[in-house]
């Protein structure tokens, strides 16, 4: 029977019996080396060790995603048979307010009165999607209409917009500053500021409505790139997973849509600005010129974005917006911090005035067939009445 066992390859040829000094009686032949049993396991288990290890991986790879019944936990086996209990400190159905903007979205097209305002349906979409309900602040409505609306909410958004001056600036400030009254009295009170609220929070906390730099970054995707050290936790990009805060800065997936803005240096420079914001993340314009694109606050819970992160999942009008499922997920997280936040607001307003209140008392208006701009906005042609 052939041996199984691989031959030395140093071994004496197979000696020549026609030669008598081949032969194993004769005492000067040369001895054949012998296989130990050491010397035959170098050749078997190197190769056997590195075929279980391929297996091993393979498997790994390809096994399943098991449910806890095709583990062998039964009911019986798990920790509880009961719902863990919802964490009483938090507000399971928060409301955000979202801040109306001047006209009508559509450049007159849908509206010429001159009371017209308008909240762009993405907004609110992005709102709901984590889990919140909206009341639209009327920024031209009677101001103790409009405040007393404010206590009816757990957050607020400021969208994007042209208006920087007269009654909507005026408004946005002393919205602003009752939400950090209402942090300095223990209510936690989230605020989001997209793209036009960024460039107003930067001119009022600044103190300078000339501080604002110009930028080439309408209509275009770009890259968020973190600050050197940046520190994530507790920001909007803490729950990102890692493999998409790293796409971020490499693919072009959140949307910009702006002309003015704030550069790195402008911001740090501004002692209000540098001691209210820490900058997370900068992007570049068509120019390659170098703006801040995202900001936390130190002490509150506001942020505020230059860029436009409800578009990716609620907007159509542009070729241009990133609707790749990373995109979308970018469009997710961040409405998510933002709804977590309010949950953890202390307001408790009676439900019969938020239900009069909540934006399903009106009705958005279609205008996506113009492309380029809104899907759908809700518009608000008087200054509102609403049931306080």
């Amino acid at each position: 029977m052939p041996s199984h066992f691989p031959t030395n390859p140093t071994s004496t040829p197979t000696p020549n019996f026609d030669d008598p000094t081949s032969s194993s009686d004769n005492p000067n032949a040369a001895r054949s080396p012998k296989t130990t049993p050491s010397e035959m396991w170098n050749y078997l288990w190197i190769p056997f060790l590195i075929s279980l290890s391929k297996e091993l991986s393979l498997a790994k790879a390809q096994s399943p995603i098991l449910l806890p019944s095709q583990l062998g936990v039964g009911p019986s086996d798990s920790p509880s048979t009961r719902c863990t209990a919802l964490d009483p400190k938090l507000n399971y159905r928060p409301v955000i307010g979202i801040l109306s903007h001047p006209g009508d979205g559509a450049s007159g097209r849908l509206s010429n009165a001159s009371t017209a305002s308008y909240i762009a349906a993405s907004y609110v979409k992005f709102v709901e999607s984590a889990g919140a309900r909206v009341i639209p602040l009327i920024y031209n409505e009677p101001p103790d209409v409009l405040f007393q609306k404010l206590n009816l909410v757990n957050g607020v958004l400021f969208t994007g917009g042209w208006a920087k001056s007269g009654l909507y600036y005026d408004i946005v400030e002393r919205i602003f500053q009752k939400i950090i009254e209402k942090n300095d009295a223990g209510d936690h009170f989230p605020l989001y500021a997209t793209c036009l609220g960024f460039e107003l929070l930067t001119m009022i906390i600044s103190k300078n409505k000339k501080i604002l730099e110009s930028f080439s970054a309408e209509n275009m995707a770009s890259t968020l790139l973190f600050t050197e050290n940046t520190i994530i936790e507790g920001t909007v990009f803490q729950r990102f997973p890692p493999d998409l805060l790293k796409k971020l800065s490499t693919d072009c997936i959140v949307m910009q849509n702006h002309h003015y803005g704030i550069s790195p240096e402008r911001l740090q420079e501004n002692p209000n600005l540098s001691s209210f914001f820490k900058i997370l993340t900068t992007s570049t314009d068509k120019d390659n010129k170098v703006y801040v694109s995202t900001v936390h606050a130190y002490s509150y819970p506001v942020t505020a974005f230059q860029w436009h992160p409800e578009k990716n999942a609620f907007e159509w009008g542009s070729p241009m917006i990133p609707h790749s499922e990373d995109a979308i997920q970018v469009t997710q997280h961040v409405a998510n911090f933002l709804v977590s936040e309010a949950r953890k607001s202390l307001n408790r307003p009676p439900v019969r005035k938020v239900l009069d209140n909540l934006i399903y008392n009106y009705s958005p208006t279609f205008c996506g067939k113009a492309g380029n701009g809104f899907d759908e906005v809700y518009i608000f042609t008087q200054p509102s009445l609403a049931h306080l």
